[in-house]
């Protein structure tokens, strides 16, 4: 069976008509949301087809480390924060397509499936990450988005004040020479090119193809006539950057400036969803889905609003950002069907193997695999996952849910034991590291969130905003020992039970 992953970065589960239905979100999710609906008729053509999971939710965040989750089938954050892959990492491109570096002829002729990345995620090839294409039998990157340093041309472009002197006048620059139409968006081109690669590759054998699109991550720069759909304003408001900072919006925002941000998340997800149906169209065109098995995901969602915020990181890991939208269409199994056993990003990695016919790498003892074979619960909908789903960020809070309740645990104090585990240097999220011993380093000066424990009930309260942890003291005793013994069946390093006071 081929396997097509379509990894979209900061996708809120609300703007997916698969779990919104296409009504008003203030209406289905919050009355802190935007009374608009957001249509997305290309995402919907999978509801049918597949079966959307209703209790996905991240690992590891925010976008690498959710990443390398996928690519090794293991919680990055236990253990260490934003990296590239290492030496120890049997990661799985390598483990479907077998050695890099080899002939396309060599590795059919072995019986490898073909595997190929296409992306425009910048943060690929960033300082601290870099690696993560190596494994692939062939890969192809959409430069310019974001920071990527494509043109240093010294002319004047259009760039809004506030991006002249940040990260994103990148951005701008390239977009003066590369953007003339709509095709020309980075997006529109992943998905162009990756209907052009299902067209010319088809006739491979159980091929991987891996889209990881950088939208609707920040920049929120759509075309204006889409943003007109939920702004009638436009971009006819000042003092906006093309990034809404990870804070309150009220520290930064009007109202009127705050409802355009959200009006252009929106717009970029529209827009999105009209491009994907370009490789939902070659699916069909080329008779795949019926030896095909394509997921719909994403690395996590942002704060649009919830609890007062904006973006994403910042606090605990409340449901706007770790609740994610997750459908798997299958050829045969799961039609229109919806499952609500709790999985994780991680689950890719075997399900990826099982259904491309490459084993499991052995794992040694004490790195197990973390990942979920999700096939048997496409074939049969009471099939078991796992009890609780844990997810945060590297020395942060931890967070634990078993879909009925969910823990935000707090560090103690000091935040100690910390340990930062692997060769490799924290370079693009900095952390103080002391000297290499024993596979880690030791961790100085990080603080969490400024946020204390948090317990809510997801049943009266799915958007989380209702600390129950003083109330409920024998519930906030239960998920703590579930979150105990979750560590512990997941062989987290010892010290993390220590460091959240556990």
């Amino acid at each position: 069976m081929n396997v097509i992953t379509i990894l979209c970065d900061t996708l809120r589960r609300d703007h997916v008509g698969a779990y919104s239905g296409g009504r008003p979100l203030d209406q289905c999710w919050s009355a802190e949301a935007p009374a608009w609906s957001v249509p997305t008729p290309n995402m919907d053509r999978l509801i049918e087809r597949g079966t959307v999971f209703d209790n996905a939710y991240i690992g590891s965040t925010p976008c690498m480390p959710a990443r390398r989750d996928i690519y090794t089938g293991r919680l990055e954050f236990l253990e260490r924060g934003w990296g590239p892959l290492e030496e120890e990492d049997r990661d799985l491109p390598r483990q479907v397509s077998g050695p890099p570096n080899r002939s396309i002829r060599w590795t059919m002729e072995q019986g490898y499936p073909v595997s190929c990345l296409l992306t425009d995620h910048f943060h690929l090839w960033e300082q601290g990450s870099g690696n993560y294409h190596m494994g692939y039998t062939g890969f192809e990157f959409v430069r310019g988005i974001e920071s990527d340093a494509l043109y240093t041309d010294p002319i004047d472009f259009p760039c809004p004040p506030g991006d002249r002197m940040g990260k994103n006048e990148r951005h701008w620059r390239n977009v003066h020479f590369i953007r003339q139409r709509d095709e020309d968006y980075f997006c529109a081109q992943v998905c162009t090119k990756a209907a052009d690669w299902l067209r010319r590759n088809s006739t491979h054998e159980d091929f991987y193809l891996h889209l990881d699109i950088f939208d609707p991550h920040e920049p929120w720069d759509p075309p204006e006539e889409i943003l007109k759909q939920f702004d009638p304003r436009g971009y006819d408001i000042e003092g906006l950057r093309a990034a809404a900072p990870y804070a309150p919006w009220s520290d930064h925002y009007s109202e009127a400036q705050f409802q355009n941000m959200r009006a252009r998340y929106a717009a970029k997800v529209v827009f999105l969803d009209q491009w994907l149906g370009k490789v939902f169209d070659a699916l069909d065109a080329l008779d795949l889905w019926k030896d095909t098995l394509v997921v719909l995901t994403t690395d996590h969602g942002t704060w649009n609003g919830d609890h007062g915020r904006m973006g994403k990181l910042g606090t605990h890991q409340y449901d706007g950002c770790a609740h994610i939208p997750f459908i798997m269409c299958h050829p045969e199994a799961g039609h229109g069907q919806r499952r609500d056993q709790l999985v994780q990003l991680m689950d890719l990695y075997p399900t990826v193997l099982s259904a491309v016919g490459r084993p499991l790498p052995e794992m040694p003892d004490e790195r197990p695999l973390h990942g979920i074979d999700l096939l048997p619960v496409l074939e049969n909908a009471d099939a078991p996952t796992r009890s609780c789903a844990l997810m945060g960020m590297f020395g942060k809070s931890v967070t634990v849910t078993d879909g009925d309740w969910t823990l935000h645990q707090s560090p103690v104090d000091d935040n100690e034991p910390l340990y930062w585990h692997g060769y490799h240097l924290a370079r693009f999220i900095k952390y103080d590291l002391g000297s290499f011993d024993g596979g880690r380093r030791p961790v100085s000066n990080c603080s969490s969130w400024d946020a204390p424990t948090s317990l809510h009930d997801k049943r009266s309260d799915p958007n989380e905003l209702v600390n129950l942890a003083e109330r409920e003291g024998d519930m906030l005793g239960s998920m703590q020992d579930k979150l105990r013994a979750e560590l512990v069946r997941l062989r987290a390093p010892d010290w993390q039970v220590e460091r959240l006071g556990l």
